[in-house]
């Protein structure tokens, strides 16, 4: 059996959403080129994503398709619309008329600007992964979608597949990038253990002592100058630190022991 246009179009749809463990990731253009894929597939008009902090930050990504319709509506959605109401019930807004709202005084401003971009429908669907909401999509159409018409709400369910895998793809990248930020910090902590050793080595062998003798007296020189111990041993490794003034706390450090 030889894959549909649209098959393979919700292929490289998914492909897409999955593409986001790459060095100068953004959330913005990656959502805005899945929201491209929502436009050829489902079809539509425009597309947009909005993510939504806790604090309800909206930061929207519109679909190069008709980018500016797709930004407009989502800058209307700020004090109310399908977006909103998605991300706040975790469900999706099935298809509603733009018009019917309109008539029942909903979302006057969303749909007062929608009716000026001659669009007929929109409907939402959020974005979250592991129940947590991050956001929305929603779609924008001239016309009421086939699956509004029938019970078996394909296009509903399509669009909340695309939502799915952007969600997993944004969750990825977080989990990705946290998990380089520990690996940095503890590289680093390693890194700066080896050279608190490397100068304690160095420090005992140049005076003849015990390593936590020399580490005393890094120790006590770090605080007096209110520098980190590791800025110390760097010095000391690099032979730029006063090696007089670490002499003065090593006595310092061990008059205060006898004491």
């Amino acid at each position: 059996m030889h894959p549909s246009t649209r098959e393979i179009r919700l292929a490289e749809a998914l492909v897409e959403s999955a593409d986001t463990l790459t060095d100068g990731f953004e959330a913005g253009p990656y959502l805005s080129r899945v929201a491209d894929h929502c436009v050829r597939l489902l079809p539509a008009q425009a597309a947009g994503f909005m993510l939504i902090d806790g604090d309800r930050t909206v930061s929207p990504a519109a679909s190069s398709a008709r980018e500016e319709i797709a930004r407009d509506l989502l800058e209307a959605q700020r004090g109310g619309g399908p977006c909103l109401d998605s991300f706040g019930s975790g469900r999706p807004v099935p298809p509603v008329s733009v018009r019917a709202a309109r008539s029942a005084a909903r979302r006057p401003e969303f749909t007062e600007r929608a009716l000026v971009h001659d669009i007929a429908a929109t409907y939402a669907v959020p974005l979250l992964r592991h129940q947590q909401p991050l956001g929305a999509l929603n779609v924008f159409v001239r016309a009421l979608p086939d699956g509004s018409r029938s019970d078996d709400g394909t296009t509903l369910r399509l669009a909340q597949l695309i939502a799915d895998c952007a969600a997993l793809g944004l969750r990825n990248h977080a989990s990705c990038a946290q998990c380089r930020t520990l690996a940095g910090q503890l590289q680093q902590a390693l890194s700066s253990r080896v050279r608190i050793e490397q100068a304690k080595g160095m420090l005992a062998e140049r005076w003849n002592t015990s390593a936590g003798h020399a580490f005393a007296a890094m120790r006590q020189y770090a605080r007096r100058r209110r520098v980190p111990l590791d800025q110390v041993a760097g010095e000391v490794v690099d032979r730029v630190a006063d090696d007089a003034e670490l002499r003065r706390e090593a006595e310092r450090a061990r008059d205060e022991g006898r004491a």
